[in-house]
């Protein structure tokens, strides 16, 4: 990783700006360095001083003995730039600015941080900060910070935008004796950033959990990225700030950046499969529970309790939640009776009576567990002077430990209470099991377990292909470009029309009308009862003139109306554009319920589509659900479902109920609508009405824009690239696809698989693979375009009943590190198609794939048995090494710049 080894794992440091003043952060960091029992060098940088907590002291930062590794810059904002360009010149390559304010120091239009950071990168030199707390490294004894709390060693990382949140945690995990593998304040972020430490702390051995603070993301492109391969590896949560615009605004003077809209970061959080937790409480339970959670069997929770008032607010608080409560077996009922007062629940949650003894709780938690009846087991216990709550702490954990099947259940306790019941939940954490104080708080932590999960089988959700969308790009690039060349850039139902039906849309049939006589003329052709609205670029919410007139059903009624709708605009605003008046047919509503599908482009991560329920004080805020593009069937789905669940959208008792399949295919048409089309800023449809699987645009605006740049660089995901796709022909004169691959193609490619013989397969993965599950077909077809490609060859065909299918025999990828500098490749073909050129094919195709993408070389390994994949290698001028030893051979094939 690209200067980041020099930060994570340092040899040396300079501390520049080190103190003998205690109130000086040169100070606090020197003595964490020294406190922290740092094995390395440590070289304070001072002039004022001969020694610094009585270690020997440089002047200058030219005359340090060595360059460190890291350098800890604690001096004034604008001494900083400076002091960058003397590290630089030392040869110094990662460093940490503490100094804050440095975006509000403006020198010849230019802020110091900008100025900094262009100094930095003429060194070829990474920089965290500034407004950075510092680095906590555990594992290696390294308090590079200023915080006046230390961590200890553990296996979950921190990474925060906020060194006053860093200090609330440390001081929260020293009490309940919590341990981290990185400890890392990013401040403003105006170099090193979340993106860049996911990527490497994947991959660290020391890290189980990722832990985000964010208030703003810069780069949507490369977080997505990286947050989807990181969890896919790691269990990472998220507290987000800025959740309502309120503290958007302050999130944006915290850091600098715009927060942009926070429903869609709670999208993206979702997409990547990470969790997101709502403030610093739930985060404090969600450490807990990873610290000492076992991966979640299921989502049935089953209470154990000896008090039924805090019992019935964890069912309450798990309800809320959209959790599921265990069911309890006749066999399991049965048992527990056996040994419980005859007034227990005789349900879950399991109340065994305020009179519980420890016995009694021992008994039932036994039982239990012999059971299969939940997943997770909350034992809850309320003050009691026959079950002391310290001793039936320590029996209970003696249960717990000694029982064979608790590691296949999440165990989790709520010890209420405050004086003795500390010391209780710090018997179960040191015993490695999770303790609230709340049964609020434990049921919240349960369900980030259960979110989490439902997150990830997102990520590796298989979608459901509905065929071909039916759309006419080039037709809706000729509309546009149009009107844009005649400066059209607000566009009503009339002149979006055109654009919606070539993606499928359906829409209500519009005429334009230039005055009211021609308005009834129509009405009368076209029947009643009928709608007129007022067409005007300069009076974008018509409802200011009432300039939308319903269910009018004479021609006298629609002249009059349309002649008052003008009336009220020559009165109101007299030098607006009229543009005529709009005639629609109204549409049956009846049965009918009324949607909003908007796309709006978020500051930090383009365009998002909302979705929620037509009303006039819709608040994109509030009342939408976001998807984020490219959407399919199944991330369509997602979309849907969670605007019911959240009440965006209620599914009301009417004859005909929303039908989401139908739904979800207008959902897609429009993430495929802008992708296609980058000249549409915004649009909106309202009301979308929604009869069963009939979805009819009623009203809808659009805005257009001239865009210049990548088409695809503007949305937070990279769309599946179509124009890789190309038809080639094999040896025998058979014309095969190859195309990128598709998660729709899994089946497919488990079809493939199958018809690979278990040699091949051994050469391809090293090791006898057996049957692929379903995650690991998922990791082969669900790929991120912007980090790994993936092309099949595909044959076609038809079956016996005369119907053409599709199969896969062969495919290549290429899976490259974040920097974009390597990739790594692979080609498997079928085993009965071997000598038709498949193999070459895809080789070349992939090549030219990597060299296209700026790849600077490409690698790749097999064994020495494998002399096909050896000899096509040296034809197109891999390098060979074959290791007999290691039993491997190591292909590399240089890409120079074509530049």
């Amino acid at each position: 990783m690209d200067g980041l080894d020099k930060l994570l794992k340092p040899k040396s440091i300079a501390v520049i700006g080190a103190s003998d003043s205690p109130n000086r952060a040169g100070n606090v960091v020197i003595r964490n360095l020294l406190s922290g029992s740092f094995h390395g060098p440590i070289m304070p940088v001072t002039p004022k001083y001969d020694a610094v907590a009585g270690v020997l002291a440089y002047p200058t930062i030219d005359s340090l003995p060595r360059v460190p590794d890291l350098a800890i810059v604690c001096t004034n904002a604008h001494r900083n730039v400076e002091i960058i360009r003397q590290l630089g010149e030392k040869g110094v390559k990662v460093a940490i600015v503490l100094a804050a304010g440095m975006a509000n120091i403006v020198t010849d239009g230019q802020t110091e941080e900008q100025r900094m950071f262009d100094v930095a990168r003429q060194f070829n030199m990474r920089l965290v900060g500034p407004n950075s707390m510092g680095l906590i490294l555990p594992w290696i004894n390294l308090n590079a910070s200023f915080s006046p709390i230390a961590a200890n060693k553990g296996n979950i990382a921190f990474i925060s935008q906020s060194a006053a949140v860093c200090t609330t945690i440390l001081d929260w995990a020293k009490n309940k004796n919590v341990g981290f593998s990185t400890f890392l304040s990013l401040g403003d972020a105006c170099d090193i950033n979340f993106a860049e430490l996911l990527d490497n702390l994947c991959r660290d051995s020391k890290t189980e959990a990722i832990l985000l603070y964010i208030d703003s993301v810069k780069d949507a492109r490369r977080f997505m990225s990286a947050a989807r391969a990181a969890a896919r590896n790691r269990r990472i949560l998220v507290v987000k700030s800025g959740r309502t615009q309120a503290g958007s605004a302050a999130a944006f003077l915290h850091t600098g950046s715009p927060a942009g809209l926070d429903a869609v970061y709670d999208a993206a959080i979702r997409r990547s499969g990470m969790l997101r937790v709502n403030n610093t409480h739930e985060l404090f339970a969600a450490v807990e529970t990873l610290a000492h959670s076992v991966p979640l069997r299921g989502e049935r929770l089953a209470i154990l309790t000896n008090g039924g008032g805090p019992a019935i607010m964890a069912v309450d608080a798990l309800a809320d939640r959209g959790g599921k409560l265990a069911q309890l077996s006749d066999e399991t009922t049965s048992k527990l009776s056996a040994i419980l007062p005859s007034c227990w629940s005789k349900a879950n949650p399991i109340d065994i009576i305020g009179d519980a003894d420890i016995n009694r709780y021992e008994q039932a938690v036994k039982i239990l567990l012999d059971s299969d009846d939940f997943d997770a087991l909350l034992i809850m216990h309320s003050p009691s002077a026959i079950a002391a709550g310290n001793e039936t702490a320590k029996r209970l954990v003696e249960v717990l430990n000694s029982h064979p099947r608790t590691r296949k259940f999440n165990i989790l306790t709520n010890w209420a209470g405050e004086d003795e019941a500390i010391i209780s939940r710090k018997i179960f954490t040191e015993a490695g099991y999770p303790a609230y104080r709340t049964p609020e708080s434990a049921v919240s932590a349960f369900m980030h377990l259960v979110e989490y999960r439902r997150n990830q089988k997102q990520l590796m959700e298989t979608p459901v292909s509905f065929g071909e969308t039916k759309a006419n790009p080039q037709h809706v690039h000729d509309v546009v470009n149009h009107l844009l060349a005649q400066g059209v850039t607000q566009l009503e139902t009339h002149d979006v029309r055109p654009v919606l039906e070539a993606y499928g849309f359906t829409t209500l049939p519009t005429w334009i009308a230039s005055d009211p006589a021609e308005a009834a003329h129509i009405a009368n052709q076209i029947g009643y009862p009928v709608a007129v609205k007022l067409r005007s670029p300069d009076i974008p919410h018509k409802s200011e003139v009432h300039g939308v007139l319903l269910y009018l059903r004479t021609a006298e009624e629609v002249a009059n109306g349309a002649q008052a709708i003008l009336d009220r605009v020559s009165l109101e605003y007299p030098n607006a554009r009229i543009d005529g008046l709009l005639v629609q047919r109204m549409a049956k509503r009846a049965g009918a319920q009324e949607l909003r599908l908007s796309v709006h482009h978020d500051t930090t991560f383009g365009p998002v589509i909302l979705l929620g329920e037509d009303a006039g004080d819709w608040d994109i805020h509030k009342n939408a659900a976001v998807g984020i593009p490219p959407l399919n069937m199944a991330l369509a789905r997602y979309m849907v479902i969670n605007a019911i669940k959240t009440g965006k959208i209620t599914q009301r008792n009417l004859p005909e109920k929303i039908d989401i399949p139908a739904l979800c295919r207008l959902l897609v048409k429009t993430s495929q609508l802008i992708i296609d089309c980058p000249e549409i800023e915004s649009f909106d449809i309202h009301p979308l009405l929604a009869t069963g699987d009939e979805m009819t645009v009623i009203d809808a605006s659009m805005t257009l824009r001239q865009f210049k740049g990548n088409r695809q660089q503007r949305l937070a995901i990279r769309p599946y690239p179509k124009e890789l796709e190309e038809t080639v022909a094999l040896n025998n004169g058979e014309r095969i696809l190859l195309r990128p691959i598709l998660p729709e193609d899994e089946p497919q490619h488990a079809e493939f698989i199958a018809k690979v013989s278990v040699e091949d397969l051994y050469k391809r993965f090293f090791s006898d693979v057996g049957e692929f599950n379903h995650e690991a077909l998922a990791n082969l077809t669900q790929i991120d375009y912007d980090r790994e490609m993936a092309f099949v060859a595909v044959q076609h065909s038809t079956n016996n009943k005369g119907e053409p299918e599709e199969s896969i025999v062969g495919v290549t990828r290429a899976l490259s590190d974040p920097e974009n500098i390597e990739a790594e490749f692979a080609i498997l073909v079928r085993s009965d198609l071997k000598g038709v050129g498949l193999g070459s094919i895809l080789m070349n195709k992939i090549i030219r794939y990597c060299r296209e993408a700026g790849l600077q070389r490409i690698t790749g390994m097999t064994m020495p048995s494998n002399r096909g994949m050896i000899m096509l290698a040296q034809k197109v001028g891999f390098e060979i090494d074959i290791q007999m030893e290691d039993g491997i051979v190591e292909m590399l094939l240089p890409l120079p710049s074509e530049r």
